[in-house]
């Protein structure tokens, strides 16, 4: 998944020595959401579940157990953990309890399982390595995630950076199950000797680590050895060393050098064989490889051989390697995968006879996306991959393969039938969501990476996957007609087009006649008036630089600059006036109106809070100039004379978003939804009195990390929420 941008730059407290690391109190996981209710002191009972969508991101491990049959775990590299229920066939979350303050967290970087003891589960979390995230963190639990222990790290581990499908960078040591060894990307390698409570540098690890660069790419056991890949080397120097006793490491012997093996990716060892097979590229991916190869380590003999399966056909035709999985009960049998292989599209190689020689299993795959059909991107014939570096074989089961892609997890039993294995495993970074007073659909919603979704059903993917004519990747707007809800727009980054509309609720669509220049480069959020007869389309590129905003009063048909709209505001309409729009100047904590469909703006409410872009103004529905603006630290604040002046709400510390949904019984004004902060918690409220008292809705087990994006209630159903999260999908709550 493409790195989104950084939501809340604030560096976790508390950090101590690496010898020193705290170990924190048991916390209890996700539990399997289907049918889980929960509540916290002070808070309405609610149960929540993801809108089922179906992965949507970027799988970056899967490792099943070796001695547990059915038993598997999957990461992500911004959504968390999750285990795999064979009994229902599904996956359940284990990092959901991640609040606020830890949305760094939510990038799982490695995970690491006891052979010898089938309930230990370790996890290294940390999601960026820039100055303004917080350090890394290890969770360890004793009940296969159920509940856990967490030690907060000195370091930076950077799940959602490249190299993410690299690893496992952690690792229980085969000869000591109460010794674990962790690799970073920057500060070398850690040890622990007491189940991972406490963490220190490992003395005699002889590569240098750096302030930028992969460091260490994965650990692997291979016998009572230990390997470890090394990200930063120049295709020259030594990128495998190995200890045998835990305590001196050397290079391996006679390991293969040059361009396509510059960056070892992943190893997997055959224990019949005593082979260790490691796959290498140019770069850590999973963009930018080119090229690569495959070798195996004879480790009794210490004689190595290339079993590079396939060499580019040609100029177009580059990637390197990263998967790389034996089978545990057939000697010889190894899998591995190519990626970034974009001209002939990824495949993966299997092998009988230890790499000697290999078939593709692409060509004979039968791709069943039935139960994720947005996997058609807008009608297209389903690819069989891109981005595999996470790749697993059953050990009980050769033929049962799974792989990551970019946006799923397929599986198959018998090597031609594939299908996504991803139930329970929502990943999507969410950016709009609309609730729809009347019609089929409950929500329509703006994701990262895959468009804009009409969801028919909360329960199943949308029948008609990603919004096409156009395809986006990314949607950076959606909005609707607040009095003609047929009538609804989206934009986004697109390559047939930026901007579309749809004249029956979202379920077709047709892009704009025309649309500005800027909008390729920078398309950002839209609005249409209440009777969706104008739109307002502003523009802001992906480096922050803001444009003016354009109008059209004829569908997107043509367009004109509105020079006295605020540079990168996010225009919002009146619910009941078509001549209003608003439009908040973050730069100078200034609303702005219009009282003439969008086609001029002046200045009203000033000296707010201003300064941070992520500020959000919304328009309370059925009301005209009924504003409430979220400020973030700064409180909320509400306007009822369109924006001509503001009060700060009492009683809300902090709003980060807010939306409305249907009134309660006897209530006369809509339910109103928020991430904020009432009192000393961060987490969603829902207030059935204007804003007078609010109620936590959610609760310590139901958190997602960062949620600071859009919510909303749904119009038709009392109490029900949609909540944006960034890395966990959609979650809905409803009274229980």
């Amino acid at each position: 998944m493409p790195m989104p941008l950084p939501r809340r730059r604030t560096v976790l407290a508390g950090a101590v020595t690496a010898a020193a690391v705290t170990a924190l109190p048991a916390v209890p996981a996700q539990a399997a959401q289907a049918g889980q209710a929960g509540q916290a002191a002070g808070a309405s009972a609610y149960r929540w579940r993801n809108v089922v969508i179906g992965g949507t991101g970027f799988i970056t491990g899967v490792l099943f157990h070796p001695t547990v049959r059915g038993l598997a775990y999957a990461r992500t590299d911004i959504g968390g953990a999750y285990r795999w229920d064979d009994r229902a066939a599904r996956w359940t979350p284990l990092t959901d309890h991640l609040g606020w303050d830890d949305w760094n967290l939510l990038g799982v970087e490695a995970m690491a399982v006891d052979p010898a003891h089938p309930d230990r589960l370790y996890l290294a979390l940390g999601t960026y390595t820039q100055p303004w995230s917080g350090n890394g963190a290890v969770l360890r639990s004793e009940d296969r995630g159920a509940t856990w222990r967490r030690t907060d790290l000195t370091v930076k581990l950077g799940a959602n950076e490249d190299g993410r499908g690299t690893g496992e960078r952690l690792l229980v040591d085969p000869r000591d199950s109460d010794t674990l060894w962790l690799g970073t990307r920057h500060d070398g390698l850690l040890k622990s000797t007491d189940r991972g409570a406490t963490w220190a540098p490992a003395t005699g690890f002889p590569a240098a680590p750096r302030a930028s660069g992969q460091g260490i790419t994965f650990l692997v056991a291979a016998g009572r050895a230990v390997y470890a890949g090394w990200g930063d080397g120049d295709g020259t120097a030594a990128n495998l060393f190995r200890t045998t006793d835990g305590t001196r490491w050397r290079p391996v012997p006679g390991q293969p050098s040059g361009t396509a093996a510059r960056v070892p990716i992943r190893a997997a060892y055959d224990r019949h064989s005593r082979e260790l097979y490691v796959t290498y590229a140019d770069a850590p991916g999973p963009n930018g490889q080119t090229d690569g190869s495959v070798h195996k380590l004879d480790c009794a003999t210490g004689r190595w051989t290339e079993v590079t399966p396939a060499k580019p056909d040609g100029a177009a035709d580059t990637f390197g390697y990263g998967g790389v999985a034996v089978a545990a009960r057939r000697p010889g049998t190894v899998v591995v995968s190519t990626n970034n292989r974009w001209a002939a599209v990824d495949t993966l190689y299997r092998s009988t006879d230890g790499g000697r020689s290999w078939t593709s299993l692409k060509e004979s795959a039968v791709l069943d996306v039935s139960e994720t059909p947005y996997l058609k991107w807008g009608g297209e014939k389903p690819k069989f991959g891109w981005w595999i570096q996470a790749l697993a074989v059953d050990p009980y089961d050769s033929r049962h393969i799974v792989y990551g892609t970019g946006a799923t997890l397929y599986g198959t039993r018998d090597l031609r039938r594939w299908a996504p294995r991803i139930r329970g495993l929502e990943e999507a970074s969410v950016r709009q969501l609309i609730s729809p007073p009347e019609g089929e659909a409950h929500l329509i919603s703006g994701l990262g990476d895959i468009g804009v979704m009409y969801h028919e059903r909360l329960t199943a993917s949308p029948s008609r996957g990603m919004a096409a004519n156009p395809v986006f990747g990314t949607a950076t707007g959606l909005a609707q007609a607040a009095r003609k809800p047929s009538y609804v727009v989206r934009t986004g980054w697109g390559d047939h087009g930026n901007g579309a509309h749809s004249h029956d609720g979202g379920r077709t669509w047709e892009p704009f006649a025309t649309q500005p220049a800027l909008a390729k480069d920078a398309p950002g959020p839209i609005a249409a008036n209440a009777d969706g007869t104008v739109l307002l389309w502003t523009f802001v590129h992906w480096d922050g630089t803001r444009y003016p905003a354009h109008r059209s009063a004829d569908h997107g048909a043509t367009w004109s600059e509105v020079a006295s709209f605020p540079k990168g505001a996010t225009p919002v309409a009146d619910p009941v006036d078509p001549a209003r729009f608003y439009a908040y100047d973050t730069g100078t904590g200034t609303l702005f109106a219009s009282t003439d469909g969008g086609r001029t703006f002046t200045a009203r409410a000033s000296g707010l809070p201003s300064g941070d872009s992520q500020f959000k103004l919304v328009a309370a529905p059925g009301r005209s100039g009924d504003l409430w603006l979220s400020a973030k630290e700064n409180g909320l604040y509400r306007s009822t004379d369109g924006g001509t002046s503001f009060t700060r709400v009492d009683g809300c510390r902090a709003s980060y978003t807010l939306g409305f949904g249907k009134a309660a019984d006897g209530a006369g004004y809509p339910a109103i939804y928020q991430v904020g902060a009432v009192g000393d918690t961060t987490a969603v409220y829902r207030s059935d009195d204007e804003a007078a008292t609010w109620t936590r809705i959610n609760d310590d087990r139901h958190q997602w990390g960062w949620t600071g994006e859009t919510i909303t209630g749904d119009p038709r159903v009392y109490g029900r929420v949609y909540v944006a999260t960034n890395g966990r999908g959609i979650q809905y709550g409803e009274p229980v």
